[in-house]
């Protein structure tokens, strides 16, 4: 049997952190519920027999601030070239790169046997006409998916670099809803949500004065709808301040709902661009598929540019149907957490050693922003980038 790495989520190991020399290596008890972890990386043993093949997942314990492995079953089809794309609810979106065939997996759940691991084969791919489905951007699902026996379905998205947004109901569709994204070019890098509160997935627009909702009932042809967000109380910044964050940063939009009150924030994340990017992006700039992946690897993965600012923006919905959005410093007890999973968000005193009022953000740097006075600290002994982890957020039985 030879050692095998299924999946590279990140540059946090042993020879680069001595975070995992400091504490010791645990294992979870299959009775707890367990804080938000971001996925480190899963390791496995390969097995000469084939079938299935107990390996290893490495988590990071937000709350905690420590390293745990756990012993899990995994599953032959996501050994050879196996791709993490995305992630939600805990689940984990894998891509079989021989054949672009998907799959979803709680292979990530440490409350889950290795005996259990589940496996979800989803309907395979099919591309838009002036739209592409091989570079994803984010996923999301309405839920995680319900017993076999249950009567009820749940929703799953993809929203792929450019304009198509793909759905299902996995164990009902053959076939993905393919949707077009309206005005071509103006959401293509937008962050996908569900709405549990709402019913519907939602994408942000550039600048986050737009949000155009997808109703899940409407199971055939899902026609968008489109709110106007109107901003207020925004910060008190210098006239100099405003221009670096205009002219010299790149900036994205998360809305994230409180899973306890159904509550609404948008954040938006500042990000400063250093010369480096720029002159890469014109010698990327050949075609179309070198593009894309360029794209998703510097915008989406932050190398060669830093986290600047984050500003978050409470939801306030008016008697007459319209949506404020009010930038706040001060969001209680609430975590938000951003990576390239789903965003989520959960009270911090619901979990020790948490920082209530914080982002705690993947990507273009890893740590914990402080949303009143701004400033950012690292986890300790991690690397300053984690380009392919996701947060994971917890679980219970």
């Amino acid at each position: 049997m030879s050692q095998l790495l299924l999946q590279r989520l990140s540059k946090f190991s042993p020879r680069n952190s001595s975070l995992i020399y400091e504490k010791a290596r645990r294992v979870l008890s299959s009775s707890a519920a367990t804080n938000p972890y971001v996925s480190l990386e899963i390791s496995a043993d390969l097995n000469e027999g084939g079938g299935t093949i107990i390996g290893s997942v490495l988590l990071f314990d937000a709350a905690k601030q420590d390293v745990l492995t756990v012993e899990k079953t995994i599953p032959e089809e996501m050994i050879v070239e196996g791709k993490g794309v995305g992630a939600s609810h805990g689940w984990l979106f894998m891509e079989d790169q021989r054949d672009r065939s998907l799959s979803v997996t709680d292979v990530l759940n440490p409350l889950a046997s290795k005996r259990e691991t589940t496996v979800i084969p989803l309907p395979p791919l099919a591309s838009l006409q002036l739209c592409q489905s091989k570079v994803g951007w984010n996923v999301a699902m309405s839920s995680s998916p319900p017993d076999e026996d249950d009567e009820d379905d749940w929703v799953v998205a993809i929203k792929f670099l450019g304009g198509q947004l793909s759905l299902c109901r996995p164990r009902r569709d053959l076939r993905w809803t393919n949707i077009q994204t309206p005005l071509l070019g103006y959401l293509d890098n937008s962050n996908l949500m569900y709405s549990k509160r709402d019913q519907c997935f939602y994408l942000p627009s550039p600048g986050g004065h737009h949000l155009f909702s997808y109703d899940i009932k409407d199971k055939d042809h899902p026609n968008p709808k489109f709110h106007v967000l109107q901003f207020r109380d925004l910060p008190e910044l210098p006239q100099s301040e405003w221009e670096i964050l205009v002219s010299s940063c790149y900036r994205t939009e998360y809305l994230v709902e409180s899973a306890s009150t159904g509550e609404h924030f948008l954040v938006k994340r500042y990000l400063y661009l250093f010369l480096t990017l720029l002159a890469t992006f014109v010698i990327n700039f050949v075609t179309e598929t070198s593009f894309l992946r360029y794209i998703q690897t510097y915008l989406k993965n932050g190398q060669d540019y830093k986290t600047k600012q984050f500003m978050v923006f409470r939801e306030e919905e008016t008697l007459e149907g319209g949506r404020y959005m009010c930038y706040t410093d001060n969001i209680g007890d609430v975590c938000i957490f951003l990576s390239s999973s789903e965003a989520f968000c959960v009270q911090a005193s619901s979990f020790p050693g948490l920082k209530p009022n914080s982002i705690y953000y993947i990507g273009q740097g890893f740590g914990i922003y402080n949303i009143t006075n701004g400033n950012s600290t690292p986890f300790q002994g991690a690397p300053a980038k984690l380009s392919a982890s996701f947060w994971l957020p917890p679980f219970s039985i």
